[in-house]
């Protein structure tokens, strides 16, 4: 089976691939772009990239109805089990591990994480997903532009997955400066339109991608999906 990505709307994602299902900052309740209900969802892993409450969303509801383990760092995890998450796997930057889907590191993110009741959410984070089928995908998830995105180029990204956003993430503008130091095969605009605030027109930055970069701009709505190959 191949890998799927689906955007579920601002920073959700839902990633198929072999037979294990995986779903990222699930914001779902209260996110007016959202293309799933949380009790639609079953996934084998949660991935929180960061304390947020557009980005746990509803992370512990879907985990304690699923069994789904959540992957985030060592103090979201902390806090998770502190709320009734029976599976939680903490991480911290720059550390890997291997998951039954493929192996997964954690890698800096320029950006806050404080937990929606105050506590502390350690350091925000993206993710690099090294799939058993080859493919290789960057969610930067919420972050700032910053130089070592050229590193974490270096593993070969199939597919990048970056904030176009602004005001609280990287815009446009720097966005194509991210992919520049990339260098993805493909990559996909997340955290925009949501809310006015973050309003862009992605279509645009498409036909930036286009003319500035190598690499394959993937819009989609919330809700549509995009197969992703290796090479």
């Amino acid at each position: 089976m191949a890998t799927r990505v689906k955007w579920l709307g601002h920073a959700a994602l839902w990633i198929e691939t072999g037979s294990h299902k995986i779903l990222i900052d699930p914001f779902l309740t209260g996110n007016p772009k959202a293309a799933a209900k949380p009790e639609e969802l079953d996934p084998d892993y949660i991935l929180i990239s960061h304390g947020h409450g557009d980005h746990v969303g509803d992370a512990i509801a879907i985990a304690q109805r699923t069994g789904a383990t959540v992957v985030s760092n060592y103090e979201i995890s902390e806090w998770l089990t502190s709320k009734g998450v029976a599976k939680a796997h903490g991480m911290q930057h720059g550390g890997g591990f291997s998951f039954p889907f493929g192996r997964l590191k954690l890698t800096l993110a320029f950006h806050g994480s404080v937990l929606p009741d105050g506590s502390n959410g350690g350091n925000p984070c993206g993710f690099l997903l090294s799939l058993n089928d080859g493919v290789t995908i960057y969610d930067a998830a919420d972050t700032g532009l910053f130089g070592d995105m050229k590193l974490i180029g270096e593993a070969g990204i199939d597919l990048a997955i970056v904030p176009i956003g602004d005001n609280y993430t990287m815009g446009p503008d720097d966005s194509l400066r991210a992919v520049k130091l990339i260098e993805p095969k493909s990559v996909m605009p997340i955290h925009y339109n949501t809310f006015d605030l973050i309003k862009q027109d992605e279509h645009a930055w498409a036909e930036r991608v286009r003319k500035e970069t190598k690499a394959k701009p993937v819009v989609l709505n919330p809700g549509e999906s995009v197969e992703v190959v290796h090479g």
